[in-house]
């Protein structure tokens, strides 16, 4: 079935196409956003209360969405909130996550600029008014969340889980520019600092100098550690990220 609702057209795919998470927890939909440019398909994973105030935006890949469920019931678990998360899936993750471009730092795929592209589509997402956003993700998805937050003041908060801050340029990005929101919750694994890659192994640093920038222009910030290398429990270090930000907001923003 379709329908049409602020500029956003919903495509339902029939119940046999769905996978088995999403029969339990969720439904997959094609959307159909209209982004001012044209019109532009993406494949969505929803959970959660359709008509909640809240809605949490997450760009994900297949490796995501494999542990999305646990995510999701982690972040019920954790706060005593109704809510809509929406897993938007992301077919070229280096080049629609990346701000600006870059040269490749791991293998030889290089990073694009399609961020603002995408950000354009996220944000046909996020059209109602009297809706609250937040938007979160992990590793270059996390990066890709702070970075959205300097563009719009659309999300109330930013949930990073182990963001990519070793994106070449971002540290002096953040330096230069102010940021639209209020929240931000920041991690890491302890020993992703310890990575043989010398660009990547900056990430320690750079999340560090984030932490310090955000909370001296007076931000409600928070970098957790936590146990592991970049690739230990993804799911559940997203849904911390986003728990925690859902629950330093205060009662006035959902009443």
């Amino acid at each position: 079935m379709s329908d049409r609702i602020a500029g956003v057209q919903f495509i339902t795919a029939a119940d046999a196409s769905l996978p088995e998470f999403s029969k339990r927890f969720g439904f997959q939909e094609e959307k159909c956003v209209f982004d001012g440019k044209g019109s532009v398909t993406m494949k969505t994973y929803e959970f959660g209360k359709a008509d909640s105030d809240i809605v949490l935006i997450q760009p994900v890949d297949d490796h995501d969405l494999e542990g999305i469920e646990n995510e999701f019931a982690a972040i019920v678990s954790s706060c005593d909130l109704d809510f809509r998360l929406i897993a938007v899936r992301i077919d070229d993750w280096n080049n629609d996550l990346s701000p600006w471009e870059a040269p490749a730092v791991f293998g030889k795929e290089s990073f694009g600029s399609g961020a603002s592209e995408m950000l354009g589509r996220l944000l046909g997402l996020c059209d109602d008014g009297s809706k609250i956003y937040y938007i979160g993700g992990y590793s270059l998805a996390g990066l890709f969340a702070l970075w959205a937050a300097y563009q719009t003041d659309v999300f109330k908060g930013v949930a990073a889980a182990s963001p990519s801050v070793w994106f070449p340029g971002f540290a002096e990005y953040m330096k230069k520019n102010e940021i639209r929101t209020d929240t931000v919750y920041l991690s890491l694994g302890d020993r992703e600092e310890k990575a043989r890659n010398p660009v990547m192994a900056t990430v320690g640093d750079r999340i560090r100098e984030a932490h310090v920038l955000l909370k001296d222009r007076g931000m409600n910030c928070i970098l957790e550690w936590n146990e592991g290398n970049h690739f230990k429990d993804p799911d559940l270090r997203t849904a911390k990220a986003f728990a925690w930000v859902l629950s330093s907001r205060s009662d006035s923003d959902f009443g």
